[in-house]
C-alpha cells in the first residue's frame, strides 16, 4: 500500500493560503488514486513541533561519539527525564517520515526562505543515525519521493532579477539530498507572483500569477496520480 505524509507549514488559513490549497488538491487526488488508509497529515503551523532543547543536543552528541545508533535503539541510551522527553517528541516524527513513500510539503516563502514551523520540524527529525542502515550504511530514505509545493509572492525563477534571493528550493534540495533522497525523487512545484492579486502595485503581474497558479494546479494533479 502506498503511503503519503502531508505537511503544511503556512500560517495562513486555507482560504488565504495558496500552498495549502495546492497541497490539498494533491492530497485529494492522491487519495482517489491510491487509498485514504495510507494518508497521514500534519499541520506544522497549527500543531507546531517544539524547538529542540539542550537535552536533545546532549543525547545526539553522545550518540554521535558512539557511532551510528538505529532510531529504535536510541531509547536505551537516554539519560534522565529531559532526554526522555526530547526523544518522545522526536521518535514519532522520524517513524512517520521513514514510513512514507511520498512526502508532500506545503511551503510558503517567508522572507526568502522557509517558515519557522517547517524548520522546527527539520531540526527535530534530523537526529544522528536515524536515516542510515547500520548494516549497509545506505540511506533509509533512498527511494522516498519528496514533493515540495511552494507559494511565492514574487518571481524567483531562473533569469529573474530575484533568482539569487531564493533560499527555499536550494536549501530543501541540499537538506533532503544530504539525507539520501535522490535528485530525481525531489520534485518542486512553484506558484509565483501570488501577491499580485492582493497588492495594488503588483496588479500588472496578475496574468502571470494566474498562469503560474494554473500550471501549479496541473502539476500537482499530475504528480499525485503518478506511482513511484
Amino acid at each position: 500500500m502506498s503511503s503519503l505524509l502531508h505537511l503544511d507549514s503556512s500560517s495562513s488559513r486555507i482560504d488565504d493560503s495558496v500552498s495549502r490549497r495546492l497541497t490539498s488538491l494533491f492530497a485529494d487526488t492522491w487519495r482517489k488514486v491510491h487509498s485514504a488508509a495510507g494518508y497521514r497529515y500534519r499541520d506544522l503551523a497549527v500543531d507546531p513541533v517544539p524547538l529542540v532543547g539542550p537535552a536533545y543536543c546532549a543525547l545526539g552528541r553522545r550518540l554521535e561519539r558512539e557511532g551510528l545508533v538505529p532510531a529504535d535503539a536510541v531509547a536505551r541510551q537516554v539519560d534522565g527525564p529531559d532526554e526522555q522527553r526530547e526523544w518522545a517528541l522526536t521518535l514519532p516524527l522520524i517513524t512517520e517520515l521513514l514510513s512514507a513513500d511520498t512526502v508532500l510539503l506545503g511551503v510558503p516563502m517567508y522572507n526568502f526562505s522557509i517558515p519557522a514551523s517547517l524548520k522546527a520540524w527539520i531540526d527535530r527529525i534530523t537526529f544522528p543515525g536515524a536515516y542510515t542502515d547500520p548494516a549497509t550504511g545506505a540511506s533509509l530514505l533512498r527511494g522516498t519521493r519528496v514533493v515540495v509545493v511552494t507559494a511565492r509572492g514574487g518571481s524567483y525563477g531562473p533569469g529573474t532579477p530575484r533568482e539569487a534571493f531564493d533560499f527555499q528550493e536550494p536549501y530543501l534540495r541540499a537538506y533532503f539530498g544530504d539525507l539520501g533522497v535522490s535528485t530525481e525523487d525531489m520534485l518542486f512545484v512553484h506558484a509565483e507572483m501570488t501577491l499580485a492579486t492582493i497588492v495594488p502595485k503588483l496588479d500588472r503581474f496578475r496574468a502571470m500569477a494566474e498562469s503560474s497558479l494554473a500550471a501549479a494546479q496541473d502539476a500537482v494533479s499530475t504528480l499525485a496520480k503518478c506511482s513511484f
